[in-house]
């Protein structure tokens, strides 16, 4: 992704003011059924609704979301605050690889809710918020590094409002929970041809079960994903950058261009620089590249 409407695939954010009546955001349904959504909320009370359960929030608070399929939250007459929600795309590059980053990893996948916010808190937080909103609506110039940075502190802060550490060891092991970290592994790692035993072993299953999570769900083997992300930085990169093959090839970690254009071929039918100038013509026959937020 660049510095372009392109970003709105990847995040969204606003403020909520308050209204007279109800509203009822329904952020388990596509296009943001994958996002991780966080809610800040200054005054009023809200609810998030899943499937099985109803939980009542109370402003000030702050609240965090994975991916949950037909979840929603009604923000009641009155109530105030921001709502924002990146794919998991975002989050992988604003968890990055650093010490805190396995426990992030974690903490990202599970709900997590700090009531009874201090003033101080409130102070931190707003303006990250705010900060994520205001990039969002730049016409045309919304930066994806800026969007990951700001997701980074708002994770870090809610992470510290929660003891750290101290829920910080809990595992995901859901299905969805599972998925939503392997693909945070893959869009941080993929550049490094990672084994499929290798990001079984960090998510702390066997290469089997991993593989019938994907199979199941996805209808995709785990190896079938990292090369659905390989693919589509490479078409991105051949579309977009004047880079010639042997650069491309080697940023994506592949052994040599033969390496690179093989695979390439074989899973689009055309060598890099025939889908290049393919991409260039306004005729172009074949399928171009697509977010990977649209990863189903």
């Amino acid at each position: 992704m660049h510095n372009d409407t392109a970003i709105h695939h990847d995040a969204r954010a606003e403020a909520i003011e308050p209204a007279i009546s109800r509203r009822v955001i329904r952020i388990g349904r596509p296009p943001q059924r994958w996002f991780h959504h966080a809610l800040l909320l200054l005054g009023g009370v809200a609810t998030v609704s899943t499937n099985t359960d109803d939980e009542p929030l109370s402003g000030p608070a702050l609240a965090l979301f994975p991916p949950s399929e037909g979840e929603s939250l009604t923000i009641a007459a009155g109530a105030h605050g921001y709502l924002i929600g990146v794919s998991p795309e975002i989050i992988g590059e604003a968890i990055g690889d650093h010490a805190e980053s396995l426990s992030l990893r974690l903490y990202s996948g599970s709900h997590s809710l700090a009531d009874h916010l201090e003033a101080e808190s409130i102070r931190e937080l707003s303006p990250l918020f705010t900060g994520l909103i205001a990039e969002l609506h730049q016409e045309g110039r919304a930066a994806r590094m800026v969007v990951a940075a700001y997701t980074r502190l708002i994770l870090m802060a809610a992470w510290r409002l929660q003891g750290a550490d101290e829920r910080s060891t809990a595992r995901p092991s859901s299905t969805g929970a599972i998925l939503q970290r392997f693909r945070q592994s893959v869009e941080m790692n993929y550049r490094q041809r990672r084994t499929i035993s290798e990001y079984a072993d960090e998510l702390g299953i066997s290469t089997d079960r991993l593989h019938a999570i994907c199979q199941r769900t996805l209808a995709r083997s785990p190896l079938e994903l990292v090369h659905d992300r390989l693919l589509q930085e490479a078409k991105l990169r051949l579309e977009r950058a004047a880079h010639d093959v042997q650069d491309i090839s080697d940023s994506l970690g592949f052994r040599d261009p033969a390496n690179f254009s093989q695979f390439f071929k074989r899973k689009t039918g055309v060598s890099p620089t025939k889908y290049r100038s393919l991409a260039a013509s306004a005729s172009a026959t074949i399928p171009l590249s697509s977010g990977y937020a649209d990863w189903p």
